[in-house]
């Protein structure tokens, strides 16, 4: 099975030059904790409710301080003609919970959870899900892009 058969192609992108408060109330609204940031469909970063809490809040920034400067810009994806299995493996091994999924052209076309794998593949979200629970090296936004 490939990851284009059970990702989520209606992705909600942020724009760097957004604010984070923005950031803040598009995770609301999709009840997520992490957007891609893109500059059009091109990826260039990541943003989670922890970035905003860790980098921005805990930091004394202002709500209007833009996305780009507490977003993470190395980021792990994968592409959307991927095998499943390959990339669940992948998410256990770098302890990620999602991942953007890019086409060939590297533009943003859907992103992947543990949870679309459970609604296709058990086995597959459940061994990822493994790895993910795993002590790991307590650094998963510094991870280097692919």
């Amino acid at each position: 099975m490939k990851v284009s058969e059970v990702m989520t192609s209606d992705v909600k992108i942020a724009d760097p030059n957004r604010s984070i408060q923005d950031a803040a109330k598009l995770m609301d609204k999709n009840d997520c904790g992490s957007l891609p940031v893109g500059e059009g469909d091109r990826l260039v970063g990541m943003i989670t409710d922890r970035d905003i809490v860790i980098r921005a809040v805990a930091a004394g920034l202002p709500a209007s301080t833009p996305i780009r400067d507490i977003m993470s810009q190395e980021i792990k994806y994968c592409f959307d003609d991927e095998d499943l299995e390959d990339i669940a493996d992948n998410m256990g091994d770098i302890q990620m919970r999602r991942l953007p999924v890019l086409n060939r052209d590297k533009r943003i076309v859907g992103i992947v959870s543990i949870g679309d794998m459970a609604r296709s593949d058990e086995e597959c979200a459940g061994n990822a899900l493994a790895g993910i629970a795993q002590p790991g090296n307590g650094s998963v936004a510094a991870s280097t892009a692919r």
